[in-house]
């Protein structure tokens, strides 16, 4: 509970700040208090595996760090830049790929994080030489954002061919013009913020993309400035329509995230299976010695899955299943990765 009470302590210290000193003050007192929030979980963690209770969530830690996963596959920088500024990535090339047509997966990772940390963590680089696919990582700057969030609140930021989600498109555009990508077959996903951004991605670029992956992130709309995104992570999020038609999607949520209220898991799948047909099955499950969980699919009538919600029970703000290679992560499932590529290839 002291990571909760520090963090709204901070919040309303920041709403003070909007309305004595204006924005651009507010802006950086958010982005200390999600870094004090993200400091605090991790150091709370580590004293709980004392007791044999917590998730790994930090690589830095000696006593978490694993091996370095050593793959056949190309892990290469690019940059890409368009009207509204440019962003670095990395792309994994797994060596599995042969020439066929082959499924891109977008990942956007989290405050704080980069595209190395987020592949390392995820292990999604080791599923895409699974898999055949491949794997772009777009990089937020520390010039865009201080602590390398996505900045999904910005009124900007959620306009189709504006700010960043003209640059991640672009980008995406551009890896499949340069490798033999399945057009049918991209799809975007993300953690916290990078979750908040895939989910505007996918709202605004649904010519681009089939399905999004979300993983303890935020609706589309559900702020238009810092004061609203604080609220929006306490679950008091604003209610908007999306434009077009709803991309199918699955998203995984711990039920006892601190840092996005895992009510903004359940508005995602309220506007995401709002084409669902048939009454939503609800699968209950445990990985063993993990967490246990729920599962709620929503089907469309000809009995394919639209939608998927995963509710982590004990779980909190971390990639469900991930590495302690990378941050934010919790290593006791289930398999949000693995689950998330099993989802986008049931979709085209």
């Amino acid at each position: 509970m002291k990571l909760n009470k520090n963090l709204m302590a901070q919040m309303r210290a920041v709403s003070r700040s909007f309305w004595r000193k204006g924005p651009a003050s507010a802006k950086v007192a958010v982005q200390a208090a999600l870094k004090n929030a993200s400091t605090l979980q991790r150091a709370t963690q580590r004293q709980m595996r004392g007791i044999g209770v917590g998730a790994p969530l930090n690589a830095s830690d000696p006593f978490e760090a694993e091996l370095g996963v050593k793959l056949p596959g190309k892990f290469t920088d690019g940059s890409h830049a368009t009207a509204a500024g440019s962003r670095d990535y990395k792309l994994y090339v797994p060596a599995s790929l042969v020439g066929n047509a082959a499924p891109l997966v977008v990942m956007l990772h989290g405050c704080t994080q980069d595209p190395e940390d987020f592949a390392n963590g995820t292990g999604m680089n080791e599923l895409a030489e699974e898999m055949a696919c491949l794997v772009l990582y777009p990089a937020q700057s520390k010039a865009a954002n201080p602590s390398r969030c996505w900045n999904w609140f910005n009124a900007i930021d959620q306009q189709r061919g504006q700010g960043e989600p003209s640059i991640i498109a672009g980008m995406t555009q551009a890896v499949m013009e340069l490798y033999p990508v399945d057009p049918d077959q991209v799809y975007v996903a993300g953690l916290s913020a990078g979750g908040a951004m895939a989910t505007i991605m996918g709202t605004l670029y649904p010519d681009l993309y089939a399905a999004v992956g979300v993983h303890s992130g935020l609706p589309f709309a559900s702020a238009h400035d810092l004061p609203s995104a604080l609220a929006a992570m306490k679950g008091e999020f604003q209610r908007a329509s999306t434009p077009g038609r709803a991309l199918p999607i699955i998203v995984f949520h711990g039920d006892q995230d601190t840092t996005v209220h895992p009510a903004n898991g359940d508005e995602l799948i309220a506007q995401g299976a709002r084409h669902a047909m048939a009454d939503p099955a609800v699968e209950p499950g445990r990985v063993p010695d993990g967490h246990a969980y729920t599962r709620t699919v929503h089907q469309r009538d000809d009995g394919t899955v639209h939608a998927e919600h995963w509710l982590i029970h004990g779980a909190g703000h971390a990639w469900s299943g991930g590495t302690s290679r990378g941050t934010y992560t919790d290593g006791r499932g289930p398999d949000a990765s693995r689950e998330m590529l099993r989802f986008f290839r049931t979709q085209r």
